[in-house]
């Protein structure tokens, strides 16, 4: 029988909230181990230029700002292990995690970081364009198309919010979606006819994307089908928004956390410990509790708000 490892802070995902919570775990000399995950460095690693990261202010690549984080975190002697966790037993403390290598771990606090995932399509040229051009992220990406054509797929309040946004940058703004009836709240689909009123944005209704097109350049254009006949129809484009929606990565703590539509529920307020979930002793940061913002720099807030909360309730918890 494998003897589990055992840490006082364990901290699951590697990207900002992850990240952030090691470092300040770490300062706080609470030798905290980090678990990467399969996809280390988090959403970030597809994207390109990210140009609101504050004090960056020529812009950084992904990649390298992940690097970043990752460096910091080692520098303060953060435990880094490869793995990736595929069941827990938040029952009783020590928490115990169980990893894909069959490894058991246990702690006496845990920062769950494991973000969400945008939700594509799966169509291989838009795997192929990823980053060049196919974005799942408008408020992350929409400014590298200023005065630029681009299509936003999907018919949710994600798309629609996209959409609206991507409308004060773009030159114009395609919303493609299969029905012509939105899931989007009334408000904001009442917005977005007024905007194609005043004709800042355009609707093709019926329609969905069969394929991505560029060149090594990057995107220049979609391909869309016609669901009622069939029809195909080339838009000259230089972006694609996937906005079908997002999913937490959240299903091993299914039954055990309290959550709402996939996000784990923290308990927020004024009186500390905001971070905390309904298991006293377990934390969430970063996108797999935010589905309204979801960007880097609010996810390595949260990240150290959790550090800083599992100190404090550590502290309290070993009196």
């Amino acid at each position: 029988m494998t003897t589990p490892k055992h840490v006082k802070v364990l901290i699951l995902g590697s990207g900002p909230a992850g990240y952030s919570a090691a470092v300040y775990a770490a300062r706080a000399n609470l030798k905290p181990a980090l678990i990467t995950g399969l996809e280390q460095g988090g959403q970030l690693m597809t994207t390109t230029d990210v140009d609101n990261w504050p004090a960056d202010a020529e812009g950084v690549q992904g990649p390298d700002l992940m690097q970043r984080f990752q460096a910091h975190a080692q520098r303060f002697d953060t435990e880094f292990i490869h793995d990736h966790i595929t069941s827990v037993d938040l029952s009783k403390r020590p928490f115990t995690l169980t990893g894909d290598t069959g490894a058991v771990y246990t702690c006496d606090a845990l920062i769950i970081a494991t973000g969400a995932s945008a939700q594509y399509l799966g169509l291989p040229s838009e795997q192929a364009f990823m980053g060049r051009g196919v974005s799942g992220c408008a408020t992350c990406d929409g400014f590298f198309y200023k005065k630029q054509d681009v299509i936003v797929v999907g018919g949710g309040n994600t798309a629609v919010e996209e959409a609206l946004y991507l409308s004060n940058i773009c030159s114009t703004v395609t919303l493609v979606h299969r029905r012509d009836k939105f899931r989007a709240e009334p408000i904001l689909v009442d917005k977005l006819m007024d905007k194609v009123a005043n004709g800042n944005m355009k609707l093709k209704l019926f329609y969905e994307l069969e394929e991505v097109l560029g060149d090594d350049s990057g995107v220049t254009g979609a391909r869309l089908r016609n669901n009622q006949n069939g029809e195909t129809l080339d838009m000259a484009v230089s972006g694609v928004f996937i906005a079908i929606g997002h999913k937490p990565n959240t299903d091993i703590f299914q039954g055990q956390l309290n959550m709402e539509n996939g996000y784990i529920v923290t308990r927020s307020g004024l009186q500390g410990l905001a971070t905390m979930t309904s298991v006293p002793g377990v934390f969430a940061a970063g996108d797999v509790q935010d589905h309204v913002y979801r960007q880097a720099i609010t996810s390595a807030g949260t990240g150290c708000m959790a550090a800083l909360d599992a100190q404090r309730w550590l502290e309290n918890a070993d009196q």
